[in-house]
């Protein structure tokens, strides 16, 4: 229905505009009919005028033919008289004098009709050449609109080409918008069926609420004996509820602050810097002589600023970091908003404390004498500007401290109180932009006066450079910061819903709400999970004798299962033990072996060989692996006891085994090769369970930077994601201008070719009344030669 209703509204529009346009062209239509009537009656005279001087022309010309025949019998009739006068001389006086008289009549005739003739000559020159010049000029006339129809003609041939198939997408369009208008139509007749129907349902559903409220109230009224809404000491016992929504908002405004702030502060540390640097040089380069001792405290003073700016960044940082989406996050609960409210009043205090030294800065530049009347106007302006921007930095400093009052407990801010502190800094923030942004035109004017100094080195003008563009940051990153406070500035003064009625709240409360969310959640974790099924009651009863047997059988299994477990315990630990002994008798055997083949050699060396293999054959070894005993007897050696004689073997448990030690009369080598031995196993046990030691933290340290890389990567990606998200939002910002300036551009193509098109037509009009009328002057001067020529 709405994209039906802007149709209908462009339509409409456009209806208007084409009407307009049609007065205009029915105007210009008027104005040129009128014209050309007007050329028309011109042209008339023109034709009436140049038929009276042909006419004149004929007139004179025959009657020059006439004096010419006159003049010719004047001259017969005076030859005539002169022959008369000759013969009648002889007569007397008084005829020739008559024929004097008469001659001096014809001679004043004669002269008269000479003049005349001249005259009429002359005239008809005159009308010759004018109709030689009209004619000349009507053929150059004629030629020049020829080739102006010419003209015409190829470009309507070519508009008419070149638009004809714009005329053909623009009648598909209109079949297909006409299509559509009618399905939209049957839409709109639909969706009027539909809202009679849920304005049905709505009344319906509105008597039903209204029914069930009158039923709670009056259950409310009848069986509701206490009421703690009314009195405030029992709503600062109620627990505010948890908003999940508000909180996910405050953390993406704290974190768009944060960044803008960054901004803010890289652009103060730049011009900080950059100013720094430019003391060092001007009015006095400190690498050839001493600056003043002014300038030396600005310099160092200026050198600290970092220590402010990181500071309040940090704190900043510190702050978003404690908005999480398991918090509360009011002006009650922000406990590091104290510390960002602390550090951005040392830095207001800073800027207060440079700016004396920044004005005496200013003035010694304009006591140098290469600083002229302009760039000394200029200082001025930028000392105004200076202290106008560190008084709203003292102001906003004001606000943020008050916004921070209610997190250390010392003051109780009010939502209207907080609401107008809100508006309040947004104020402050535009008018630090506009504070900044005078600096920049200010600084950048003296800059380009700079440079025109005969003392500006490049070092100097670079450093001016990069002031202005600290200065161009600084104004941009202003301008940002208080469009995002304008725009955030319902969100922030809007209610968050955490505080209970009639109460403030405090951060014992978001304590107990965050203790009530998490009880919560985990009663509908508990809740949620999947019951165990259950065995009816009749098949309990039935099966109660198997059940209490198999309860009896199931605790015996149970106490089997105990002592199975306990007795492999213990096998493990004899085996444990027996394997040490074996390999302790195998060393013991190893060196009895060795001991017998030296003592086999040094009998062979002093006895035969019969005896070397009789004692050899006599000397049998006994090995107990059980008893851990070894026996050796040879021809020469005496026996040893027997092992009946041996005492009572002692038994050490330790962790990784049981050692049977028994107190037989051994050597002190066999002793040392088994403590050796034993120590030797222990190492080993050692080494091995270092070495599963140190696996475990390698997978620990692995798995830990796996778990930082990626949490880092979803922080990443998270960005990336809200920076797409904005760009998608320009993209689409831009489709919708550019279909808008599409649709503009379209309609004005069309009015343009609507009014080339009439123009066209009106032309070609004009153009034919223009034939037509040199088809007439054509054929009229064609039958005036004719008649000239029969004359």
């Amino acid at each position: 229905m709405t994209d039906l209703q802007s149709k209908y509204s462009k339509l409409a529009q456009e209806y208007s505009k084409l009407r307009a346009q049609n007065q205009v062209l029915k105007k210009a239509v008027v104005d040129e009919q009128s014209s050309c009537n007007s050329l028309k009656d011109e042209l008339k005279q023109k034709e009436q005028s140049l038929r009276r001087v042909e006419q004149e022309m004929d007139s004179l010309s025959f009657r020059n033919q006439q004096l010419m025949k006159r003049v010719e019998l004047l001259q017969e009739e005076l030859l005539l008289s002169e022959s008369k006068s000759k013969k009648s001389r002889s007569k007397g006086d008084s005829p020739s004098q008559v024929s004097l008289q008469a001659q001096s009549v014809f001679d004043e005739d004669l002269h008269k009709k000479i003049q005349e003739n001249e005259r009429l000559h002359i005239q008809w020159l005159e009308a010759q050449e004018q109709h030689q010049q009209q004619e000349a000029q009507l053929s150059s006339r004629l030629q020049q609109l020829q080739e102006e129809a010419q003209e015409h003609q190829a470009q309507l041939e070519e508009l008419s080409c070149r638009h004809a198939h714009t005329i053909h997408t623009l009648q598909e369009d209109k079949a297909t918008l006409e299509v559509k208008l009618q399905t939209l139509e049957r839409e709109a007749r639909d969706c009027r069926v539909r809202t009679e129907e849920c304005q049905q349902q709505l009344r319906k559903y509105q008597s039903e609420v209204s029914s069930q409220l009158k039923h709670s109230s009056s259950v409310i009224q009848e069986k509701v004996p206490f009421n703690d809404t009314q009195l405030s000491d029992y709503n600062s016992l109620n627990v505010p509820a948890h908003n999940r929504r508000h909180q996910l908002r405050a953390r993406e405004v704290a974190a768009q602050a944060l960044v803008f702030l960054q901004n803010l502060v890289s652009a103060l540390l730049n011009f900080h810097s950059y100013s720094e640097q430019r003391v060092q040089i001007y009015p006095r380069d400190s690498s050839i002589e001493t600056i003043s001792a002014v300038n030396q405290k600005f310099s160092q003073y200026l050198h600290e600023n970092a220590s402010y700016l990181r500071q309040l960044e940090e704190d900043l940082l510190q702050l978003h970091q404690s908005i999480t989406e398991d918090a509360i996050t009011a002006l009650e609960t922000l406990e590091k908003l104290q510390d960002f409210s602390s550090s951005f009043s040392a830095y207001s205090s800073f800027l207060q404390k440079i700016l004396p030294y920044q004005l005496k800065s200013l003035e010694e530049e304009c006591e140098s004498p290469l600083c002229t009347s302009a760039l000394i106007s200029k200082n001025r302006q930028l000392q105004t500007d200076m202290q106008k921007l560190t008084a709203a930095f003292h102001k906003l400093r004001a606000y943020v401290a008050l916004l921070a009052l209610p997190s250390v407990g010392s003051g109780v801010v009010c939502q209207s109180s907080a609401n107008s502190v809100f508006t309040q800094i947004s104020v402050c923030l535009h008018g630090l932009h506009d504070c900044s942004s005078e600096l920049w035109k200010h600084y950048s004017q003296k800059a380009s006066l700079e440079q025109d100094l005969p003392a500006a080195t490049q070092k100097f003008c670079t450093t001016n450079e990069c002031l202005l563009s600290s200065l161009a940051s600084l104004t941009s990153s202003s301008g940002k910061m208080a469009t995002f406070f304008s725009n955030s500035l319902d969100f922030l003064t809007s209610c968050a819903g955490y505080s209970p009625s009639g109460a403030l709240l405090k951060p014992l409360q978001a304590d107990s709400v965050m203790q009530s969310k998490r009880r919560a959640a985990a009663y509908i974790s508990s809740v949620r999970q999947a019951r165990a099924e259950s065995v009816p009651y009749g098949e309990a009863l039935a099966n109660r004798h198997i059940l209490t047997s198999s309860t009896e059988s199931r605790e015996g299994l149970m106490q089997q299962v105990l002592q199975s477990q306990q007795k492999i315990s213990r096998l493990e630990q004899e085996k444990e033990h027996w394997l040490l002994e074996a390999q302790l008798a195998q060393v013991r055997l190893q060196k009895e072996s060795a001991r017998i083949a030296q003592l086999e050699a040094q009998v062979c060396v002093s006895a035969p060989q019969s005896q070397l293999c009789a004692s050899a054959a006599e000397s049998p070894v006994c090995v107990s692996a059980a008893e851990s005993q070894v026996c050796v007897s040879a021809a020469e050696t005496p026996s040893e006891p027997a092992l009946a004689d041996a005492p009572e073997p002692l038994q050490d448990t330790s962790v990784v085994g049981v050692l049977s030690i028994r107190s037989c009369s051994e050597s002190s080598a066999d002793q040392d090769s088994r403590e050796q031995l034993i120590k030797t196993h222990y190492m080993s046990r050692v080494s091995e369970l270092t070495t599963q030691l140190q696996i475990c933290d390698s997978k620990a340290v692995h798995f830990h930077a796996e778990c930082r890389a990626v949490a880092k990567r979803l922080a990443m990606a998270e960005r990336s994601r809200d920076t797409l998200g904005e760009e998608l939002k320009l993209a689409n910002q831009n489709i919708t201008r550019l279909q808008d300036e599409l649709s503009t551009t379209k309609r004005s193509y069309e009015d343009q070719l609507s009014m080339m098109s009439d123009h066209l037509c009106s032309m070609n009009e004009t153009l034919s009344q223009q034939r037509e009328t040199i088809d007439t002057l054509k054929l009229s001067a064609k039958g005036n030669a004719k008649k000239n020529k029969s004359r």
